[in-house]
C-alpha cells in the first residue's frame, strides 16, 4: 500500500505546507538538483529540433480540436475497443472508478494486483482502496516502488521520488527489502529492485494501468515508461484493467507521431521513450485473455464546459511546468496538497475539486510564464491562474458572505481610492503619517518597513518594504512646471 494520500480536501493551504516545506534542505536540495538535470538533458534535446515550435503548435491543436469533440471521440474509442475484444466501463467520480476496478479485481479471482505508474489512480487513491478490500498493489515502477515502500508521498508527475537521494533510498531497500549489505552504486539498487520486482511479474495475474494515450481510431491504449517494468505488466498477468481520465483520448493513431517526440523530450529529456506499448483489445496467441477500461470523468465536464479553463485538460502530464517553475523548485510537490503539484496542479487540483477545496493553489505562482515557454501543448496556465483566482474570489464573496471578507472590503476601498485622483493623493499623504512608527533606517540611511500589521503582515514575512517616498513622481513634475526643467 502506498504512504498517506495527498488529499486536497484536508491538506493544508499552500502557503502552510510551503513554509513547512521551505525547512526542509535536503528535501529541497534533492528537488533543485533533479529539475536542474531534467532542465539540462531537456534543453539539449529540444535545441536538435529545428521544428520544436511548430510540434508545440500541432500538439496543442490537436488537443484543442480533440476536446471541442471530446463527446464524439469517447464514442469512437469504446465501439472500436469493445470491438477488439475489450470492455469499457465508465465511470462519473472517483468512488465509481474505484468501485468498478475492486469489483474487476475480485472478479479475476486475486487478492493481489501489479500497477503500472499512473497518476489517475493516485488522484482517486486506488491504492487505499484495494487495500480496504483484501487486495495488495505492488508497485512496479522503480519511483513508485519507493514512494510505497517508504510510506511516501508521490512529489512529482513524472519522477515521483524526485525529493528523495540515493542515500536514502538505500536506507529504505535495506529496510523492506531486508537486505542490510545492499551496496549504494545505482546498479545496486536498480538489481535490488529488480529481484524483487520479478518474482511478482511472474506469479500476480491481475494488472492495473494508467494511460498516456487512448487511441479513439483504433480503441488502442498507450502507455509510455523508460524501464520496462510496465510492458511485463501488460504482457504477463491473465487480466488488465486500464484506468483513464476521458481527457486522454486522441483521434487518429497518426497523432502519436506529433505526442511521442513531444513528451518525452519535455518528460525526461530523452530523444523518445524506450519503452512504447500500444495495445487493442485482446488476442488469443498474445498478452492478457481478459482487458477492461475505465474512462473517468471525475469533474473533468464540469472543467470541459468553462471555456477559459479547458485547455487545462489538454495536458499530457510531461512535469515540464513542475521542472521550471520557481515555486515548485523551492517547495517540491507534498507542499501542494494533491498528486498533481506544480503549475498544472495549481489549476487542475482546484477545478478536480469543483473549487471547493485546495482554492490556495491558483496563488501558488508568481505568473513568472516558464510554465507556458516550456509547455509542449502551449497550456496558457498563467492564465487559467488568474481566471480561477477570479472564481475564488467572486465565490468566496457572493452573496452575504461578500460583506463580512475582509480581503473584499479592502480591496472594494482601494478600488474606491484609485477611482479619484484627490482620494488617491489623500491616501498617499496618510500612508506617510502612518508608516513613519514602523520605518527603520539601514547603515545607508534607507529606511525601511520589517512588520505590517494584520492581513497586511503577509507581505512582510520574508521581505521588508521600503518607505514610501517623501515626493511622488507627480509632485516632482509639478514642482517644476509640468516640464521636468
Amino acid at each position: 500500500m502506498s504512504g498517506v494520500g495527498l488529499d486536497p480536501k484536508t491538506a493544508p493551504t499552500f502557503p502552510m505546507a510551503a513554509k513547512a516545506m521551505l525547512g526542509d534542505t535536503q528535501l529541497r536540495k534533492n528537488v533543485r538538483h533533479a529539475t536542474d538535470v531534467i532542465q539540462g538533458k531537456r534543453a539539449r534535446v529540444v535545441g536538435e529540433m529545428p521544428d520544436w515550435q511548430e510540434l508545440r503548435e500541432a500538439g496543442r491543436q490537436i488537443r484543442q480540436h480533440t476536446m471541442e469533440y471530446l463527446d464524439f471521440y469517447l464514442e469512437e474509442f469504446e465501439a472500436n475497443c469493445t470491438r477488439a475484444g475489450g470492455v469499457v466501463h465508465w465511470a462519473r467520480d472517483a468512488e465509481e472508478a474505484r468501485g468498478i476496478v475492486v469489483g474487476l479485481v475480485k472478479a479475476s479471482g486475486s487478492d493481489e494486483v501489479i500497477k503500472i505508474k499512473s497518476m489517475t489512480t493516485e488522484e482517486i487513491e486506488l491504492n487505499t482502496a484495494l487495500e480496504a478490500a483484501g487486495i495488495h498493489a505492488f508497485e512496479t515502477d522503480l519511483a513508485e516502488l519507493i514512494i510505497q515502500l517508504g510510506e511516501d508521498r508521490p512529489s512529482h508527475i513524472v519522477v515521483p521520488a524526485l525529493h528523495k537521494n540515493r542515500q536514502q533510498i538505500r536506507e529504505i531497500f535495506q529496510r523492506k527489502m531486508n537486505l542490510p549489505e545492499l551496496g549504494e552504486r545505482p546498479e545496486d539498487l536498480a538489481d535490488a529492485a529488480r529481484m524483487f520486482l520479478r518474482e511478482k511479474f511472474l506469479r500476480v495475474k491481475t494488472a492495473v494501468s494508467g494511460a498516456n494515450f487512448l487511441i479513439a481510431e483504433t480503441g488502442g491504449v498507450c502507455v509510455v515508461e523508460s524501464e520496462g517494468n510496465g510492458r511485463m505488466c501488460l504482457t504477463l498477468p491473465e487480466t488488465l484493467i486500464t484506468i483513464a481520465g476521458i481527457d486522454k483520448v486522441l483521434p487518429r493513431f497518426q497523432d502519436l507521431e506529433v505526442m511521442l517526440q513531444l513528451l518525452p523530450r519535455s518528460a525526461t529529456g530523452e530523444r523518445m521513450n524506450p519503452y512504447n506499448s500500444i495495445w487493442t483489445g485482446v488476442d488469443a496467441a498474445d498478452g492478457p485473455r481478459v482487458f477492461h477500461v475505465v474512462l473517468m470523468d471525475n469533474a473533468r465536464t464540469e472543467i470541459l464546459a468553462d471555456e477559459e479553463a479547458r485547455q487545462t485538460l489538454n495536458c499530457i502530464r510531461c512535469g515540464a511546468c513542475q521542472n521550471a517553475c520557481p515555486v515548485y523548485r523551492q517547495t517540491g510537490g507534498h507542499a501542494y496538497g494533491s498528486v498533481y503539484a506544480g503549475p498544472i496542479g495549481a489549476i487542475l487540483t482546484p477545478q478536480l475539486q469543483e473549487m471547493q477545496h485546495a482554492q490556495s493553489l491558483p496563488y501558488a505562482s508568481s505568473l513568472c510564464g516558464a510554465c507556458y515557454e516550456v509547455c509542449p501543448v502551449k497550456i496558457n496556465i498563467p492564465e487559467v491562474l488568474i481566471h480561477l483566482r477570479n472564481r475564488v474570489v467572486r465565490q468566496n464573496t457572493a452573496g452575504v458572505a461578500g460583506f463580512f471578507d475582509v480581503e473584499a472590503g479592502a480591496m472594494k476601498a482601494m478600488a474606491m481610492i484609485f477611482r479619484s485622483e484627490r482620494r488617491f493623493r489623500a491616501a498617499q499623504r496618510l500612508g506617510r503619517v502612518a508608516e513613519r512608527p514602523l520605518v527603520h533606517k539601514d547603515v545607508q540611511g534607507e529606511g525601511w518597513i520589517g512588520w505590517l500589521p494584520g492581513l497586511l503582515g503577509g507581505w512582510t514575512q520574508v521581505r521588508d518594504l521600503r518607505e514610501m517616498p517623501k515626493e511622488t513622481f507627480r509632485e516632482w513634475w509639478e514642482r517644476r512646471g509640468g516640464n521636468g526643467n
